[in-house]
């Protein structure tokens, strides 16, 4: 079964952030059409989050060949948006865990045609690795972080650069950790100010709040 999709094509004229399509949950046959439809040349920029690897692998090869295509953060776009933002954000993770949450975030941003840069694996159990990344990580304009169990990667963070830190939970971590719950509890919570947080795993919700942070300057 294939669904009807109203495509937003003015999204980006106002509001900055481009359509987007979320395809968790959709019918894989309507996932496979839009891709499909999107492959062609004369296509909109169109980025496709929660694409699953087996579901793309049954496009046809030739409009799989249009799309960049990441199995780790499960998104796909046609090509990049034309006009780039000034500034650049810096990408950091508290773990190796949080990965498949940050590199949607990277992705959301290489559609969007925005500089950026990883710093993984920067968690607080060993501090010494985010000491090491900070002065790259403050090379930047805006943060995205990514934290799983009590995201104290975060508050840290918070406390050692003056850059707005976009915080996003991540849903890993033991019991307690009730599926990024705690996480985003201690986000919101932090006592370091200059904090945002988004929804749990919502590394696409990131990405577009930093692209909206850097337009903003950039349309001034």
């Amino acid at each position: 079964m294939s669904l009807t999709v109203k495509f937003d094509h003015e999204r980006r004229n106002r509001t900055s952030v481009p359509e987007a399509v979320f395809c968790e949950g959709k019918p894989s046959d309507t996932v496979l059409s839009l891709l499909a439809q999107f492959a062609a040349e004369d296509a909109d920029p169109v980025l496709f989050t929660r694409l699953d690897q087996t579901l793309f692998s049954g496009l046809s090869a030739e409009a799989a060949a249009k799309y960049q295509y990441c199995p780790v953060s499960r998104c796909a776009f046609n090509r990049p948006v034309e006009h780039k933002v000034a500034g650049s954000v810096a990408l950091v993770s508290a773990g190796t865990s949080d990965a498949r949450v940050l590199y949607e975030a990277s992705a959301t941003l290489k559609f969007m045609n925005t500089e950026f840069e990883m710093f993984e694996d920067c968690g607080v159990a060993g501090l010494w690795r985010l000491q090491k990344a900070l002065d790259g990580i403050n090379r930047h304009n805006v943060i995205i972080a990514a934290a799983g169990m009590e995201a104290a990667l975060i508050s840290v963070l918070a406390g050692l650069s003056s850059r707005p830190i976009i915080g996003v939970p991540v849903s890993n971590g033991y019991g307690v950790c009730e599926g990024g719950k705690t996480a985003l509890n201690c986000i919101l919570a932090s006592c370091a100010p200059g904090v945002s947080a988004v929804n749990i795993d919502n590394g696409f919700g990131a990405a577009c709040f930093a692209y909206k942070i850097l337009s903003s300057f950039s349309n001034q």
